[in-house]
């Protein structure tokens, strides 16, 4: 009698187990499929509308908001990767249960589920109002940062969590410090995750609009041949004012009215900045993967 309830209760649950399963990777597939599809979709929009000249850096082209873009992230993740990862060490490897840790956390929490309108009002009030300068880039890769860190400080506990104790203890007992352990061992075997971090940071970076529209500006003056970093038309001025291809892709779909092709520059920016996201991904894996073989010992 006993053998037959447990089998019943065996069956049951292998029962309910197969259909919970059936129903996570209908939910996956569903996502999946969904981001096939849209990505699919902007990128034959942007290859039907493709035209050579769209990539010009000229009034006309595309070619300035690209280099934007791309100068925006670096700037960003040369200010939020330093930030977040030295906050995640902290918050795994130092910090104590306490009210000062539980206010940072709830504070973590909170600004990972601001609207980017808002953080972009506050960046142009303390980056541009504040500090009486115009529109610019460094502002607008400040306001990025900031939507950015949470992602990267959570990304980095939860991995400096997720490593066996043997990790930090073996190395310390071998006489290394507690900061030479961290730096040492724990770091390297974190970066596949750390890097996941990253990617999400990055990609928060490329598409942003609404932040970058009261910090980085919407106009664009570069001079190409001039390498001055004091100069206000030097590529490489992050306190010169510079539209992104998201913020281009905006104005080019409500305020565009007057360019006769805005539809199809904005298909085509549209289409290159998935496939940015996308290449941006990619490479982070690899570089990942080759960082773990490394690690692990592995060719």
């Amino acid at each position: 009698m006993q053998n037959n309830n447990l089998n019943q209760v065996i069956r049951k649950a292998k029962s309910i187990d197969k259909v919970m399963t059936g129903i996570l990777y209908g939910v996956g597939g569903f996502f999946l499929v969904l981001l096939v599809v849209l990505a699919g979709y902007i990128l034959i929009k942007g290859i039907m509308d493709f035209h050579p000249s769209f990539l010009a850096f000229d009034r006309n082209g595309i070619g300035d908001q690209l280099f934007n873009t791309l100068y925006l992230v670096v700037l960003s993740l040369l200010i939020s990767v330093p930030i977040g990862i030295g906050a995640g060490i902290y918050l795994a490897e130092y910090a104590g249960q306490n009210k000062l840790t539980a206010a940072i956390r709830i504070s973590i929490e909170s600004l990972s589920s601001l609207p980017s309108i808002v953080v972009g009002l506050f960046g142009y009030l303390v980056f541009i109002l504040m500090t009486g300068l115009k529109w610019n880039l460094l502002a607008g890769a400040l306001a990025v940062s900031i939507l950015s860190l949470p992602s990267i400080t959570t990304t980095a506990e939860d991995a400096l969590k997720s490593l066996p104790k043997s990790y930090k203890q073996g190395s310390m007992a071998l006489g290394a410090t507690h900061w030479k352990a961290i730096t040492s061992v724990l770091l390297p075997a974190c970066v596949p995750r750390i890097i996941t971090g990253v990617i999400l940071a990055a990609g928060r970076g490329f598409g942003e609009a609404a932040s970058l529209l009261y910090t980085a500006g919407q106009s664009t003056v570069i001079n190409w041949s001039n390498w001055n970093l004091a100069s206000p038309t030097c590529p490489l001025n992050p306190m010169r004012s510079g539209e992104t291809l998201a913020l281009h892709i905006w104005v080019m779909r409500t305020e565009g009215s007057l360019n006769p092709q805005a539809t199809e520059i904005a298909n085509v920016s549209a289409g290159i900045l998935v496939m940015i996201t996308l290449l941006f991904s990619l490479a982070a894996r690899m570089i990942s993967a080759r960082l773990n073989r490394k690690n692990t010992g592995g060719e």
